[in-house]
């Protein structure tokens, strides 16, 4: 059965039921937490509920049902854009050079990940509010304040439509225009590439100074590693970058991931789905066997894979994964560790065991002294051995200085907290956060980089409690004060970046402007000597003074800020470097757990998908000669009717309701400025009026003869007119104030 809105409806119901039951009837668990809210509560098991019922569907159906269309709010205004065929070169170009060499080998190829399948054209879409695109196109003023955003989806789901409402919010709250580009259905290596070059034509359009980056999850994964080719590449940086939630560490090398969380709706064991064409992918036994039978029959031959038959042992077929519990355990690195991308020796993986697949196989040793020896693909972004690389995990850069001003934002209930509390300080402080020397031999082996850049200016923020991208429950309290500290974040970077005020958005029920002394010049030295809690700001509001490069700050649900614990306390910068980077045996056992489960109950269909996928296989590759694009990709495909076809636009019922729902604070706000446009409308309409019925020089030489009482009222009303046109046409339409001094403050 397709994933539809009536099968989600249906599954989705009762959680939400029992929420609204379970939350009256315990109160006192909730007390201190953001579940105390009814909102959010219900959100978070909403999306909990929707996530593990979509893992009894396949990868296709997930893709298909989150790309459906959401229409646009008649209050939004809507612009799609194609971006040109130079864009992508040149963006090609860099991406080659950022890889070298040994990335273009390690990926597959150098042209396979340009290919964007039934997607000919690469499109994105602006998204602005109506209300400004009409105040700025009656003053001719161009906008300088354009949010590029990348949003997430683990790497292989979501799409524009998804996160329409949150864009939309973004949009209002900066008085900004956002760019988005659209995905491919199958994402694979090929998301980071069309991401570049949508940057690219923005730089055509805009001067980086005018430029924001901002992405969720996956998407903000995406975006650090795009600062970091940019900066590599010597192209234009842009004003700043916004972090919601980012995914850094593709290897779940930190503490949070083990210890798991009730507050978050990820699945602590990963994403499982229904077996099909898409997911899982032949295993590395499998293309082990082919790839070295085809090099010893026909070195460089593409159809001799066809007369390569694989031997399959049908029980590590269909869990991905052996067990070995004999004395002569195999061998491992250090400790017992494996390291995506490394040898046991802690030398990089050779080019032969790329290429035959030899190093997807990761082999790590358990508690219990077994030693097991992952077969299968763990994430869907990226084959086993890539899954280290710093572009794909960004962690693991040499370095993360020399970036734009960041904003890292991270839930404290939330599976990557840590990796993202690590992400923060590596960017403040890029020399006491180096990655283990296996992996900088392979990147950074002069050392060259590690001292090539100044620190990066970082404002992190800590929220107790939340989940994953709070933003996605924009209803709610915790968010709205979170959407405002995006703002308030975004209008410093483009103010600084541009050297100028930015125009403070007027006041909003949901956003209390900040006083004086809870932030700018009269501000603490530094965060942590703060003696009150402040309140997040908005649009506008002066940031804290950075110290030693960051501001660190803890904020409660209610949006107060209080001074994050020092680094000394916090358990994601006591991980030891050899252990960034590195498989955790525990987090392993987790996963093999729950997907021995999920591989007997589909035991079947798996081997059909794998079988299949295997004779495809043979056929040889479809339209790139001689490289070896990932099989996870939709490049690797071997026929035409694998190639997705493209298909009619549907809408999405569920998520039209879920935007709806999500975007009704929006709606409110913008039928109040429409109104209030109207209403100034009518008011110059008066004004003009009145400016007509003014008697002339002459008429008022006629009558001379008036008497005093009557001049004094006439002239009373002309002054009131004056003022009415001075002053605008009711209180709360005053012209918007302008920010303070933008520049950050040096910790000198």
């Amino acid at each position: 059965m397709p994933l539809t809105t009536a099968c989600i409806g249906a599954h989705v119901t009762p959680a939400v039921i029992s929420t609204l039951f379970a939350h009256y009837t315990d109160r006192k668990s909730r007390r201190h937490k953001p579940t105390a809210h009814v909102s959010y509560d219900q959100g978070l098991n909403v999306i909990r509920a929707f996530l593990q019922h979509a893992a009894y569907h396949t990868v296709e159906d997930l893709q298909h049902f989150t790309a459906q269309r959401v229409p646009t709010p008649g209050w939004v205004r809507v612009e799609e854009v194609t971006i040109p065929e130079e864009y992508l070169s040149q963006a090609a170009e860099k991406i080659t050079e950022q890889l070298g060499p040994r990335g273009i080998m390690r990926v597959g190829g150098p042209t396979w990940w340009q290919w964007r399948g039934p997607m000919k054209d690469l499109k994105a879409e602006w998204i602005e509010m109506k209300s400004d695109y009409r105040a700025r196109k009656r003053t001719n003023e161009r906008c300088r304040r354009i949010m590029f955003y990348v949003h997430g989806g683990a790497y292989f789901f979501g799409s524009i439509d998804t996160h329409r409402y949150q864009l939309q919010r973004h949009a209002r709250k900066l008085k900004a225009r956002i760019f988005a580009r659209k995905f491919i259905r199958n994402r694979s290596l090929q998301m980071c590439f069309l991401t570049n070059p949508a940057y690219l034509y923005l730089l055509s359009q805009h001067d980086p100074s005018e430029i924001l980056m901002a992405g969720d999850s996956a998407g903000g994964g995406m975006v650090v590693s795009i600062l970091v080719t940019l900066r590599d590449r010597g192209l234009p940086l842009p004003a700043g970058a916004i972090l919601l939630s980012p995914w850094v560490d593709l290897t779940h090398s930190f503490p949070s991931v083990e210890a798991g969380s009730s507050l978050d709706y990820i699945p602590e064991h990963g994403f499982m789905h229904t077996p099909s064409g898409a997911w899982p992918p032949p295993n590395a036994d499998d293309l082990m066997e082919i790839r070295k039978g085809a090099a010893q029959k026909k070195p460089g031959s593409q159809t001799s894979i066809g007369d390569v038959q694989p031997t399959r042992d049908t029980e590590t077929a269909v869990h991905g994964f052996d067990v070995r519990k004999d004395s002569a355990p195999a061998v491992t690195a250090p400790g017992g560790r494996a390291y995506p991308g490394l040898r046991p020796d802690l030398k990089p993986v050779t080019a032969e065991q790329i290429l035959t697949n030899e190093a997807d196989q990761i082999t790590v040793r358990m508690p219990d002294g077994s030693t097991i020896t992952i077969k299968d693909q763990i994430q869907m972004y990226a084959p086993n051995q890539l899954l280290s690389h710093p572009l794909v995990s960004p962690i693991l850069q040499p370095s993360l200085g020399g970036l734009p001003p960041l904003m890292i934002t991270t839930g404290g209930g939330e599976l990557l907290r840590d990796e993202q509390i690590y992400l923060a300080h590596k960017a403040a402080n890029p020399s006491a956060y180096l990655p283990f020397d296996p992996y900088l031999d392979e990147h950074d082996p002069d050392r060259t980089i590690i001292n090539k850049y100044e620190p990066t200016y970082v404002q992190l923020q800590v929220w107790d409690d939340l989940c994953h991208v709070v933003p996605t429950l924009s209803w709610t309290r915790p968010a709205k004060a979170m959407y405002r500290a995006i703002a308030q974040f975004g209008a410093w970077a483009l103010s600084r970046a541009q050297k100028q005020a930015i125009e403070i958005p007027k006041n909003e029920p949901d956003s209390p402007s900040m006083s004086p002394n809870e932030s700018g010049p009269s501000s603490p030295d530094t965060v942590e000597e703060a003696e009150k809690p402040g309140q997040v700001g908005k649009a506008g509001d002066p940031l804290p003074r950075f110290h030693q490069h960051m501001i660190r700050q803890r904020v409660d649900r209610h949006g107060a800020i209080f001074p994050l614990d020092p680094p000394e306390s916090l358990p994601a910068l006591q991980q030891p470097r050899d252990k960034i980077g590195a498989v955790n045996p525990m987090i392993v056992q987790k996963w093999l757990g729950a997907k021995k489960a999920w591989d007997e109950r589909f035991a079947q269909e798996k081997l059909n998908v794998q079988r299949r996928r295997i004779e495809e296989f043979k056929r040889g590759y479809f339209g790139f000669d001689g490289e070896m694009p990932p099989v996870c990709a939709l490049a690797s495909r071997r026929r035409e009717k694998d190639i997705t076809p493209r298909v009619k636009e549907e809408k999405s019922y569920a998520m039209m309701l879920w935007s709806f729902m999500a975007s009704k604070h929006d709606r409110e706000m913008a039928e109040g400025q429409k109104n209030a446009e109207k209403e100034e409308e009518a008011a110059r309409r008066r004004s003009s009026e009145k400016k007509k019925r003014r008697p002339s020089a002459a008429s008022q030489r006629r009558t001379q003869s008036q008497t005093v009482s009557d001049m004094g009222q006439a002239n009373g009303s002309d002054q009131a007119a004056a003022a009415e046109k001075e002053s605008g046409p009711a209180q709360g339409q005053q012209s918007a104030q302008r920010a303070d001094n933008p520049a950050p403050a040096s910790p000198a």
